[in-house]
Parts: C-alpha cells; structure tokens; sequence
C-alpha cells in the first residue's frame, strides 16, 4: 500500500539486488519514487492524458538534487496542466524541437556536413562556445542582444578571431532556418564583426628553423609529426593537407621515391586538385614517414586510430615546444622562440616569405600555397598548374633550406637543372 514519501525513508532506501524499484508517494498523485541498482534515486510524474489510455511518464529530476518538497511542487504544477487540458510530454517534446540544440543539429546533418569543408569547426565551435549557453533555449526567443553577448564575451577572452568565426556561425545557422521554414528573422544579420583580428606576421628566422628542425623530431614528440611539420616548412602546405597526406596522392619516379603530390579537391581548401613537386629533400621525409606508417595507406599513420593524424596533433606538437626548449637556454633561437611560439601555419607562412625574399615571382608563390586568382579568367579560363615553375622554387627553396639546417645536408638536394 503506497506510503507518504520522507527523505528519512529514501535515504535509508538500498539499491535492489537487481531491475529496480519504484515506489508511489501517497501524500501526491502521480508522483513516484525510482532506485535503480546502481543506487540512483529520482523523482518521475506518472499521468494518462485527457483520452488517452496509455500512462505516460515524465522524468523530474534526480534525488537529492531535486528535493522531495521541489519535486512535489513539480508534480501539482504538472497536474494543473493536465486538469486544463494540456499533454506536459508533447510540450516537451515541442520544447525539444524548437530549441537551439535541435535547430543546430539540422544545420549540421542537413547543410555544413553536406556543403561545407568547415562542417568539424563548425561541430567544435558549437559544442565549444554556443551549445553550452544556448542548447535548451527557443530559438525564436535568442535575440540580436544574445548574439552580441556570445561573442562579446570571446572577445573579452582575448579571442576576436575566433569571436568573428561564433558570429558567421550563428549568422549561418540562422539563415538556414530561415531557408527551411523554421524562422522569420536572423538575429545576427547585417551585425558587424566586432572582433578587431589580427594579422598575423610571425616568420622564423634562421636559429629558429634550424632548432626547430633538431627538435621537433625528437622525444618525447612524436616523429610522424614532427616530419610532417618538417614537411609543411619545406612545401608551404597547409598543415591540415600534409596530416592527410596519402599514398594515392603521390607520384613516384621509377626507383620508388616520391616526385610529386597532388592534393584532391575533396581535401583542398578551394575545392581544386592543387599539385605540389617533392624537392629530394622532401621526398626523403615523406620516405621515411612512410616506413613508419608501415602498412597503412596515410604517409603520416596515427597511433591511436587506423587513420592518420590531424590537424589539432600539429598544433599541439608545436605548442609544447617551448616547454621543452627551455632546457636548451643559450643556444641561438630559444629566446625568441618561447617569447613568441610560432604555429603550424607560421611554418606555411616562413616558406612563402623565404621563397619572396629568394626571388621568387609573386605568382609562383601564390600557385605553391594554392592559392586562386579571384578575377575571371582565373575562376573560369587560367587553368595552368605551373609545375615546373612550383618545382624550380621549391627546389631553390630545399637548397636554402638545407644550408640553414646544416651545410653538409646540402648534398641530399639534387642541383637545379
């Protein structure tokens, strides 16, 4: 026979041996008391709604979270609603539907993740820095004010660039509710950026690139990185290509070494087959990164996954050098290394600048970073690859390369034709 529930009586209630059990509170219908075996305790409201014959249930919280008063309250709350008509689970359920959470997850699974190559940012930015303020919200009920807030609040952090990336996301998710149907008006639309980004200049010097190719191969980082990030240095790859990089993509000359590479458009930031010559000496990185990845098809294998390794494993190999230079004070490039540690992309950014200061022409350069013209002809009709203007500078720039790192090295570079 049910019994008024008392917090003496659930706190001294023991986990069954098995299943659960449940127990009615007598001093409020429709409320009721559930331990599973694992010992959790919590409230649910049990209730048939106007009509229907099935019992539906509604989950109010877990014990002592949710107090025995607390949960009573919510229980006569609920009870209300159904003596006036009202379903509480299909307002829930509505609830869900309109909330941010939902909204965001249509935007991913129906636009971002079929349109875009920045689906994963997107995915990280709004578990990161939206979801966690938004996900239970209306969507209707966010307005300019709470857009303006959001980002404000990363600009405080000291974050504008990745502030304006928070905005052009919301901006987005907004516009592709309006698109389905789903909303009227886009909160952050015609909103300036408010993040003041900027530029960012950071170019190794010589002590630098020769203490960064000693070190970042070296324990406890991981080789496989660090001849990746060797590799964006030597080519001016964006650091995400050269992650991915797979045997597939690379051309070899007719004793097996790698000669070429070419990134697909699936994996190329302008959505076109972007051709990158090997120099020799990036050909031997690329060789020997192979022998570690030993049957996988990835040049660059991760050890945790059967892929290869990402984009986030450069960065973070990159953001522990300084901690493990500070061993080495004295020695030329430590100093200004730790004062301003340099990124992935700086290594992408020192080849461009070293290839402009060696005389390369600007075009050159922009075809190795593959980068697209924006004017007609390069859009629609200039389709010419430039490679053997690509291979000349790249090569020029391994010869430069090598007699930084070390003079002796300079002999593994094949001299310019």
């Amino acid at each position: 026979m049910p019994r008024p529930l008392t917090d003496a009586l659930i706190r001294g209630l023991r986990p069954p041996a098995k299943e659960r059990l449940e127990l009615a509170d007598a001093a409020c219908r429709g409320l009721w008391l559930r331990v599973t075996a694992s010992g959790t305790k919590s409230f649910a409201f049990r209730y048939r709604p106007r009509g229907a014959r099935r019992v539906e249930r509604l989950t109010l919280g877990k014990y002592p979270d949710v107090s025995l008063r607390d949960a009573r309250a919510r229980a006569d709350k609920l009870r209300a609603q159904i003596a006036a008509g009202k379903n509480p689970s299909a307002h829930k359920r509505e609830a869900s539907a309109r909330s941010f959470a939902a909204l965001a997850e249509r935007y991913l699974t129906e636009h971002a993740r079929r349109h875009k190559r920045s689906a994963t940012k997107d995915e990280r930015n709004l578990r990161l820095h939206i979801l966690p303020r938004w996900a239970n919200r209306d969507f209707a009920s966010i307005t300019r004010g709470d857009v303006i807030a959001l980002i404000e609040r990363l600009i405080s952090a000291d974050k504008p660039t990745l502030a304006n990336h928070v905005h052009r996301l919301v901006s987005g998710i907004f516009s592709f509710a309006m698109d389905v149907d789903l909303a009227t008006a886009n909160p952050a639309a015609r909103l300036r950026k408010r993040g003041a980004e900027r530029i960012k200049t950071r170019v190794l010097n010589d002590d630098e690139i020769r203490l960064f190719w000693a070190r970042v191969v070296e324990p406890p980082l991981s080789r496989t990185i660090g001849l990746a990030l060797r590799v964006v240095l030597a080519t001016g790859c964006r650091p995400g290509e050269a992650a991915g990089m797979a045997h597939g993509e690379l051309e070899f000359d007719g004793h097996g070494k790698p000669i070429g590479w070419t990134i697909p458009p699936a994996r190329s930031k302008n959505g076109r087959a972007h051709f990158v010559p090997l120099s020799p000496l990036v050909s031997n990185l690329i060789v020997e990164a192979m022998a570690l990845a030993g049957s996988s098809n990835f040049v660059f294998a991760s050890r945790s996954t059967r892929g290869h390794i990402d984009n986030s494993t450069l960065a973070t190999a990159m953001a522990q050098l300084p901690t493990l230079l500070k061993g080495l004070k004295g020695k030329n490039g430590t100093e200004s290394w730790c004062a301003d540690p340099p990124t992935p992309h700086d290594l992408r950014r020192s080849c461009a600048t070293r290839l402009s200061a060696a005389g390369v022409p600007a075009e050159d350069v922009s075809a190795i970073l593959g980068h697209t013209r924006a004017d007609v002809t390069g859009r629609h009709y200039d389709h010419y690859r430039r490679a053997d203007e690509k291979r000349r500078a790249l090569e020029r720039w391994a010869r430069l390369l090598a007699s930084i790192i070390e003079p002796a090295l300079t002999s593994v570079v094949v001299p310019l034709r």
